[in-house]
Formats: C-alpha cells, sequence, structure tokens
C-alpha cells in the first residue's frame, strides 16, 4: 500500500535526464536520443506566459514516477492571439497507474486553451471521445503534387534556420519557418503575384503505409486551399529533391490534386475553444521530436 499519494508538478530543467529515462522505459520502440533531443528544443522555444515549458512530473517520496509532455504553442486567429496544447506523450509506472486518468487530466483544465491529440493510438479514440474531444481529421490523403495543374508565374524560395527576411513573409511566418527548419523540416515559402505563402513539411524517415519514403507530410500550410493552389511548383521543387509525394492530412479525397485518401490513417482530435486547422501541425511532436 502506498505511504502516501504521490504529487504533481511541473517538469523543470534539471528534470530532463529523468524525463528522458521515464520515456525510454514507457516507449522500447523509441531511441533515449529522441527523447532527449525534442527535449532540448523544447528548453528553448518561444511558448505563452504562464504555461509549463515540458508538462509534469508525477513523483513518489520525491521518486519520478511519470510524466506527460505537453507542447503550448500560440496562433493568431481573427486578428486574435490564442493559446494551443499538444497532449503529446505521457508514461506512468506500473505500480502507479490507479493515478494515470488524474495525471492525463492535467493537460484539460484550462478553458480558454484549444487541446491537440495528433498521434491517438486507436485504442484511445473512444476515450478521448468521452473526455469531450473531438475528431478534427479522419484521414490522410497521399498526394503527388508534380502532377497538379496550374503554377505559372509562382517560383518557391527554400528558408534555411539563418534566413533573414522574405519579401511579403510576415516576421512571425518566417520565425516559425526558421524554427522548423532548425528542426530538420523543410521550410518553403511560394510567391504568386499577390502574397508569399509559406509551408512547412515534416520528412518521413521510415515507410508509412502505402507510400514507400522518401515522401513529405504537409506540416504548415495557412489552408489547404492555398496548398492545392500552389502544388505544381512546390510538386517540382521537391520532386528535384527527390520528395515525389506529399501526405496531407484531409477528411476526404482533396480536389484539384492527384492522389489516393485512406482511412483511418492520420486520425487527429482537438477539445477547446477554437477547432484545429487540417494542414497546421507546426509545433507539435511531430515537427519538434520528430516522425
Amino acid at each position: 500500500m502506498l505511504a502516501a499519494k504521490p504529487r504533481i508538478r511541473e517538469i523543470l530543467e534539471a528534470d530532463l535526464e529523468t524525463v528522458g529515462d521515464l520515456l525510454t522505459r514507457g516507449f522500447v520502440y523509441r531511441p533515449r536520443e529522441y527523447w532527449m533531443r525534442g527535449l532540448h528544443r523544447q528548453a528553448t522555444r518561444p511558448v505563452p506566459p504562464d504555461v509549463p515549458r515540458y508538462g509534469y512530473l508525477l513523483e513518489n517520496e520525491g521518486v519520478p514516477v511519470g510524466c506527460l509532455l505537453l507542447i503550448y504553442s500560440s496562433r493568431i486567429l481573427d486578428g486574435q492571439t490564442v493559446t494551443r496544447c499538444n497532449v503529446s506523450s505521457w508514461y506512468v509506472d506500473p505500480a502507479f497507474r490507479n493515478y494515470a486518468a488524474l495525471f492525463a487530466s492535467m493537460a484539460q483544465k484550462r478553458k480558454d486553451v484549444t487541446y491537440l491529440n495528433v498521434t491517438p493510438a486507436t485504442r484511445t479514440w473512444p476515450i478521448l471521445e468521452a473526455q469531450g474531444y473531438q475528431a478534427y481529421c479522419r484521414g490522410r490523403y497521399f498526394s503527388v503534387p508534380v502532377l497538379s495543374g496550374g503554377g505559372r508565374g509562382m517560383r518557391i524560395e527554400a528558408v534555411g534556420a539563418d534566413t533573414k527576411a522574405i519579401e511579403g513573409l510576415a516576421d512571425a511566418d518566417l520565425e516559425m519557418l526558421r524554427r522548423h527548419a532548425e528542426y530538420g523540416c523543410l521550410s518553403l515559402v511560394c510567391h504568386t503575384n499577390e502574397a508569399a505563402l509559406p509551408f512547412i513539411f515534416f520528412p518521413l524517415r521510415k515507410r508509412r503505409g502505402i507510400i514507400p519514403v522518401p515522401a513529405m507530410l504537409l506540416g504548415y500550410c495557412n489552408s489547404v486551399a492555398n496548398y492545392v493552389r500552389c502544388a505544381a511548383v512546390i510538386g517540382r521543387y521537391l520532386l528535384w529533391h527527390g520528395k515525389p509525394v506529399v501526405i496531407v492530412d484531409a477528411n476526404g479525397p482533396v480536389a484539384g490534386l492527384t492522389g489516393v485518401y485512406r482511412e483511418p490513417q492520420g486520425r487527429k482530435y482537438f477539445k477547446g475553444p477554437h477547432r484545429a486547422a487540417l494542414g497546421d501541425l507546426a509545433d507539435t511532436e511531430l515537427a519538434i521530436f520528430g516522425m
């Protein structure tokens, strides 16, 4: 019998090695280096005020027995800054699983925050729905953008971690593209006659579903419609770099794109005041920790 109820507190920078140990123990298919790389990225990335930088730790008599990773970020929607939280990986030692539900509830306390779960295991879908989460993405569209029409007059510009400025691109978008380039993502800007449109693509490091590598996941666009609009010129750029396939979060076939739609691959959930947008996975675990 436990002498005292375990306590929950925020993860601090001094806890990162311990958190890496817990997650490596809980996710045997992930090497420790995977977790430590992502945790160190979390240490330096911008986060909204008054939120935990890393998440929460479950302690029993001073000994860590569980951890919950939370990744907070900000978005501008209709001129207003909103906060969202990617509920990422969590683990509790078997002897303390009775406290797992209470521990997980730490990720759902704030009514002003939109919570995301972008990598839910199939067995957890009913649990998430019982907790009030809604599926905003039910599948994936495996597109071959080079086969799209259009693109006349458009050009692609790559963004690196040290890019100083991009004509026509907002400072916040440039900072996001630079940050993700530093994570190893592919950050691009499509210049049209009217605007500079930001895109981020996540590299797939192993075979996924029906498509062998090389392929990319569309990690960010300000609308899927803009990806469709720029698909031809993006496709030519990616094909030149040996990446012919782009996987897009979707709820059905995407008009204007050549490809194949599949369910239930890629189901994703949200809970909170702002519905999550298809094509916006920036500043989630998929970018910071990798795929």
